[in-house]
């Protein structure tokens, strides 16, 4: 898109008022911003633009105007309008309401995308998970997409980080903002690997209005959705909801039952979505032509581990354990078994239950 280009959509996209379907609307009847923009601004009510919404548009050297430019180009920001045949994601364009304009730092994946998502209260244990399947799924070529939330969103970017892999952001404010700011390293990291994307313009804040927009794109871009961990009413049960109604595949990873975050996503697996308990059980529905599966990360992690770990994981069974049976057996501080039993879980051998309860995995 050239600057001109860039300027005639940015007057459209930047006038108080002027929304998504109107924004079609236009583009469907006069072809192009430009001759949208050379229509006096009355006649814009044959697209069934109100009149103070056609009288408030931007003009060409409007402040906002020039000071959002001078902003994409500091910032290296490319613009993607919905008629870009050859740069706009064609499974997203496919969606019942595709965003008319998408802001992008980076660079669009060319390969196949899936989303990870989850709570952004998430556990230890659903971090772990989350992480891992990224990993796995990256190695396989395929872009993972999250909201760059805290809790799952931030660990399935990592894990695709780890593995060398692309991974895509989705995000529910403006592309000059990082939300949450913890995660300012990370959006960094994702714009050298993969994008960031948005349909909201520069400075909009990450209201809650914003994220159910977020969450459709993120399902539109992707060929299937896993949920990792999901309260009843979270979020990302609207991403599932999306990828439903679009035909994409829908996975969910099991949870605890009496688990805080567990209602959704159990309900989900309910309701008929994909049990996943390894990354194989993706691959093996959106990349069956993956030959290379991944190798037993349990044995792997296992062999890995120190005197103290490979004993404690011996203490453990795959029944809980509380964690008073476990420091009376090993006798260790409950500082040093913590640690243990931290680094166990993030090696996925072991899983934290509710109750002060320890359970072996692999």
């Amino acid at each position: 898109m050239d600057a001109n280009d860039r300027k005639a959509w940015l007057r459209l996209h930047l006038s108080p008022g002027l929304g998504r379907r109107a924004l079609f609307r236009l583009i469907e009847h006069y072809g192009d911003p430009h001759a949208a923009l050379a229509e006096p601004a009355e006649r814009w009510c044959r697209c069934g633009v109100r009149a103070d919404v056609a009288a408030g548009r931007l003009p060409e050297g409007h402040p906002e105007l020039l000071r959002t430019l001078d902003l994409l180009d500091r910032l290296e920001v490319t613009l993607v309008s919905f008629w870009d045949r050859d740069h706009y994601p064609e499974l997203l364009r496919r969606i019942p309401d595709p965003p008319a304009l998408l802001y992008l730092r980076g660079h669009l994946p060319t390969t196949d995308m899936f989303a990870v998502v989850g709570s952004r209260r998430a556990s230890r244990r659903g971090k772990a998970v989350a992480r891992d399947i990224a990993r796995d799924l990256a190695a396989a070529g395929l872009a993972v997409v999250s909201g760059l939330a805290r809790g799952i969103d931030t660990a399935a970017h990592l894990g695709a980080l780890d593995a060398e892999g692309q991974t895509v952001a989705v995000l529910g404010c403006g592309i000059d903002r990082v939300y949450p700011p913890e995660n300012a390293d990370l959006f960094r990291e994702i714009i050298d690997s993969g994008a960031i994307l948005t349909e909201y313009p520069p400075g909009a804040l990450p209201l809650a209005g914003h994220f159910p927009g977020r969450n459709r794109i993120i399902s539109g871009l992707s060929k299937g959705v896993l949920i990792v961990e999901a309260a009843e009413g979270s979020g990302s049960l609207h991403t599932a909801e999306f990828a439903l109604e679009t035909g994409r595949e829908v996975f969910a990873v099991p949870n605890p039952v009496d688990a805080p975050t567990s209602g959704g996503v159990n309900q989900l697996i309910k309701d008929g979505a994909r049990v996943v308990t390894e990354s194989r059980d993706i691959l093996d529905i959106v990349r069956p032509e993956y030959r290379h599966r991944p190798t037993d990360r349990g044995t792997s992690a296992r062999d890995s581990l120190n005197a103290d770990q490979l004993n404690m994981l011996n203490l453990l069974d795959f029944e809980p354990v509380h964690i008073d049976e476990i420091l009376r057996k090993c006798g260790l501080t409950p500082p040093v078994v913590s640690d243990i039993l931290l680094h166990l879980e993030l090696s996925g051998l072991v899983v934290q239950q509710p109750g002060g309860y320890y359970l072996r995995i692999a």
